[in-house]
């Protein structure tokens, strides 16, 4: 093969990886087979980085129905019911083009959950901008990003019908040159109704359903397993571009199809396309595939069988449907004004063959391309800055007044109120939501079918992964956890996006070992299973990783969609009580952040135990009616946290409580809540943390205009101004 060393650079293979093509097929490759292997062999869709770190993932519960592996996991709800859930990233597409690359993304995700035969009731999407409060070119264009991630999201929920319920969106520094664009979808479907991305019984045929393959998206998945550059910017033709219409007929149509006994195995086709699609159905069943690519749907003239096996073009699926059916399966997706066409059948050959016009032009192997994908063993190295952030504390710094300090963390973009995003969504369409963007703390929807309620939460400070890679990673296992339990709900799986820079930096490697372990950790003490998840490494630009972003999804179920709790204040005179201790713990804490400008210090002790207590005394508390509002204790300790339930709530809070070091308002010692109650519930209160084992102290009373607590104080009109006014103003601003 002339110019094989440019061929292999443009495929991101080693010459290493080329010789074990050659050990796999017997011979030296064409261009369409190496096209294959690139696609399946990228970071992307094959995690030979990562793959190692993965294994020993806690993923089985009595609850857990299907784990990772296929297109989502499944968790059963009671009742017959499962809630099929998963996060996706979509970062390096998002960043060179914000609209499209968001509303693929969320594209994506959804076609994930409906493959498996459930109807997307929520979605939730966690995202990492820059300095958007720059006055220079970074800052416009971090503005600008903001604005298109948050229309591609809306343009694609709102178009599909399906409500984005929540989120989280934070700013740092570190993702001025890659933001992370993470969709998360739960659907809901009977729990004997799943089907999988399975291609097997010898003659089947294999169906394209959806869209028409155009060359948008080529070498998307290995664009995404690669490091950006300023050259990067002209990498806008690997991008997909989304058509919600067409998805949402692609969505009822499957779910006419499911109806029926004529489906095998779905799968989408996602990352790397075609390719990934039939190599995945076909490896999980050990069976072979011939296909006839002259036969796929195409929308542009002269395309070849390396496009067509490598386009990511949107809004397309494959089903292996049972022999005989295949006009019955045809005539549905025609009903829908869609694309159907037989383009293959299975075998028993364990091969892929791949057809053009009666010629073949491929004949691959299937289990190698997966099984026998590289797996890296790349080097680690604990990162040198960790000794010189540690020695860092709030005693080393210089003090603030803690009225100061509170007006500067008020108004922080971390904090403030983000209606300007999720007012964009539509939160309220199919009419389940309980609990929505805004509200603090979980998101909430009911689930008509049994009466009960989910609640979901997408959690990770950057800050904590940052100064203590394994430990962040824990937390934020442990937040997205404590946010479902103050919603009155039991936490019981996790999604997970692992989002990190270049694996080809030790530090970087090092970073993402450690947050596995954390993961891995934090889910077995606290009985929360990984059930999906999604990997996103290289978002570096010029040699500059982002922080450690491993992001959890948690699921939880409340037993009755009548209890969910509220976040914010409820009534005037009651009393609201801080659960759990607190200690001087400021290590990554906004505090820093805000006032210092140092991401730096030692991460709060996690204590498990404490942690289940606190789930417990919360889900107990609702139970028993005794709470009239929860919120855990987050970013900016108790005095953020009170503030968010004053501003949201509408009432102004009275605190006649101050601890000895009055700046321990602001630490972010873990495993803390604040709760609401009557005052005629207190003693109740207090004999319900005695009896658990955690402590319970009152902070003051709710009511009046203004919102107090130790040596701070603040107008509740000015407070409401800063905290729904803020965000607005500073996105808006170069319009």
């Amino acid at each position: 093969m002339e110019d094989l060393q440019d061929i292999l650079k443009a495929h991101k293979l080693s010459l290493e990886d080329y010789e074990h093509i050659k050990k796999i097929l017997g011979r030296e490759p064409n261009l369409v087979e190496i096209g294959i292997f690139s696609a399946m062999w990228s970071e992307h869709c094959s995690y030979k980085s990562s793959k190692k770190y993965l294994r020993g993932f806690p993923t089985k519960a009595p609850w857990v129905i299907q784990g990772p592996g296929e297109n989502a996991g499944v968790i059963d709800i009671g009742d017959g019911i499962a809630a099929v859930f998963k996060m996706e990233s979509h970062n390096h597409p998002s960043f060179i083009e914000p609209y499209q690359g968001a509303a693929t993304g969320v594209g994506g995700i959804l076609r994930d959950i409906f493959t498996m035969g459930a109807r997307p009731v929520a979605n939730l999407n966690a995202l990492r901008f820059g300095e958007v409060k720059r006055d220079d070119e970074i800052g416009a264009h971090q503005r600008y990003l903001v604005r298109g991630v948050v229309a591609g999201i809306g343009g694609y929920g709102n178009c599909m019908g399906v409500p984005t319920v929540g989120g989280e969106t934070t700013f740092d520094k570190c993702y001025n040159g890659n933001i992370l664009v993470n969709a998360f979808t739960l659907g809901i479907c009977k729990k004997d109704e799943i089907f999988y991305g399975r291609a097997e019984g010898i003659g089947n045929p294999v169906i394209y359903v959806g869209s028409k393959t155009g060359r948008d998206g080529l070498g998307g998945a290995v664009m995404s397993s690669d490091s950006f550059t300023e050259e990067s910017k002209s990498l806008r033709p690997t991008v997909q571009v989304g058509d919600p219409f067409t998805e949402k007929l692609l969505l009822e149509a499957c779910l006419e199809l499911f109806k029926t006994d004529y489906v095998v195995g779905i799968q989408d086709m996602g990352a790397a396309g075609l390719t990934s699609s039939s190599f995945e159905m076909a490896g999980r069943s050990g069976s072979g595939m011939k296909m006839y690519l002259d036969k796929v749907p195409m929308r542009e003239e002269g395309m070849t069988p390396y496009e067509l096996m490598l386009s990511e073009s949107q809004e397309r699926m494959l089903i292996c449907a049972k022999k005989g059916t295949e006009d019955k399966v045809i005539e549905i997706f025609k009903k829908w004004e869609l694309d159907a066409e037989v383009i293959g059948e299975v075998t028993d050959t364990g091969v892929m063959e791949l057809y053009w016009h009666g010629e073949k032009v491929a004949e691959i192997p299937v289990d190698p391309v997966s099984e026998e994908a590289p797996v890296l063993d790349r080097p680690v190295k604990r990162p040198a800055y960790l000794d010189e952030i540690k020695e860092v504390s709030i005693d080393t710094v210089r003090r603030v007044e803690n009225q100061e300090a509170f007006e500067k963390l008020i108004h922080s973009l971390e904090v403030v109120d983000k209606s300007w995003i999720y007012e964009q969504y539509d939160s309220m369409v199919q009419t389940n939501t309980v609990k929505n963007a805004g509200s603090n703390d979980a998101s909430v929807i009911r689930v008509k079918e049994n009466k009960k309620a989910i609640a979901l939460s997408s959690d990770c400070n950057p800050r904590y992964c940052y100064i203590d890679p394994k430990g962040g990673a824990a937390a934020a296992v442990m937040e997205s956890g404590r946010n479902v339990a103050m919603s009155g709900a039991q936490p019981l799986a996790i999604t997970d996006c692992l989002n990190y820079g270049n694996p080809e930096n030790p530090e970087v490697m090092w970073q993402f070992a450690q947050g596995c372990e954390g993961i891995k950790e934090a889910c077995s003490a606290l009985n929360t299973p990984v059930v999906s998840g999604n990997v996103s490494l290289y978002n570096e630009t010029n040699g500059v990783s982002v922080y450690p972003t491993p992001t959890i999804a948690m699921v939880g179920v409340n037993e009755s969609q009548e209890k969910v709790l509220p976040s914010s204040f409820q009534d005037e005179n009651d009393v609201v009580y801080l659960i759990g201790d607190t200690e001087k713990e400021f290590g990554g804490s906004l505090y820093f952040k805000e006032l210092f400008d140092i991401v730096a210090g030692e991460l709060p002790k996690i204590d498990y135990e404490k942690e289940l207590k606190l789930w417990k005394f919360v889900i107990e508390g609702n139970k028993r009616g005794l709470l009239k509002a929860a919120k855990d204790v987050g970013v900016g300790g108790i005095a953020i946290s009170l503030a968010k339930m004053a501003a949201v709530g509408d009432k102004g809070f009275l605190g006649n409580f101050c601890f000895e070091d009055s700046r321990l308002i602001f630490s972010e010692t873990f495993s803390r809540a604040l709760v609401e109650i009557d005052p005629k519930n207190m003693h109740a209160l207090e004999e319900l943390a005695a009896e658990i084992g955690i402590h319970a102290v009152p902070l003051g009373t709710i009511g009046g205009n203004r919102f107090t607590l130790c040596d701070i104080e603040m107008d509740m009109e000015k407070l409401k101004d800063i905290y729904f006014n803020t965000f607005k103003k500073e996105i808006e601003r170069d319009l």
